[in-house]
């Protein structure tokens, strides 16, 4: 290699590790500098742990209700503060009470959404509050926001649980967006009316199609998916046949498929 090449090779090398030096010194620099603020930060406003999240799933009539309230007496007896939500378009069985199917009660906040919690408990009593449980947990449509920022930034335990797919099957509301925040996901079933198998789907004995039809067995009934299936076999070939026919009046379609809907009800419940 002659002199000239060997001059510019060395000259090359010295710029690099120059530049590798001020690259390692800015990365050092950012680094102190961000532990610097860091430590001040910290110093000024301790950090708080970080809360937990629960989600409990599953069909109508699994226990979902059931468990949720199990877990909120086992904190309440372990000496933690508890508060227990639902929403205000729940009136089944009482106003300002969770009730399972079974009629065991506990006191809780009825709201329109989980954001106005806060607020109506008071910051005091939110603060103290170590857990919190949300029972039909579909019906809020900002779950995914409260529960994050309940756990992740106010060191919340939240339990919750609702239905994961309505009556046809479809996801319902945010439940099953919260399950990649979840510390926990639990999935219940219900038993099959019609053969007594596990039962992971709620089939609806009413024509009516809007998703939420707030009711208990007057309006649904739990079942396998081989009963789904059947049930909403009958169900669509009625419809079908009806618009197919002369009975082009709505309100004596909807009569019809009223009737077609609760004679597949019947039918599955006497197999």
């Amino acid at each position: 290699m002659v002199p000239d090449e060997m001059e510019e090779l060395h000259a090359s090398r010295d710029s690099w590790e120059d530049g590798a030096l001020d690259s390692n010194y800015q990365i050092q620099s950012a680094s102190s500098i961000a532990l610097n603020l860091t430590d001040r930060v910290g110093s000024s406003h301790p950090p708080r742990v970080s809360g937990e999240i629960h989600v409990i799933i599953g069909p109508m009539f699994a226990g979902k209700t059931t468990s949720l309230l199990r877990r909120i007496r086992s904190e309440r007896n372990n000496g933690r503060n508890v508060a227990m939500i639902k929403s205000r378009k729940d009136t089944r069985y009482a106003i300002d009470s969770v009730v399972t199917h079974d009629g065991v009660k506990f006191p809780c906040w009825a709201l329109p959404d989980l954001t106005s919690f806060r607020h109506n408990v008071g910051e005091d009593a939110y603060e103290k509050l170590d857990v919190i449980g949300i029972d039909e947990a579909q019906f809020f449509e900002d779950l995914y926001d409260f529960c994050c920022k309940a756990a992740d930034n106010d060191g919340k335990t939240v339990i919750l649980s609702g239905l994961d797919g309505d009556y046809l099957r479809r996801s319902f509301g945010s439940v099953l967006d919260i399950i990649p925040l979840a510390d926990t996901v639990t999935k219940l079933t219900a038993r099959c009316e019609v053969c007594g198998k596990k039962a992971f789907f709620t089939f609806r004995k009413t024509a009516a199609t809007q998703t939420e039809l707030i009711g208990g067995a007057d309006l649904y009934m739990p079942v396998c998916r081989q009963h789904y299936v059947n049930g909403q076999t009958v169900v669509e070939t009625s419809r079908i046949v009806l618009e197919s026919t002369s009975v082009h009046h709505q309100t004596t379609q909807l009569s019809c498929l009223e009737a077609a809907t609760a004679a597949a009800a019947a039918v599955l419940q006497s197999q």
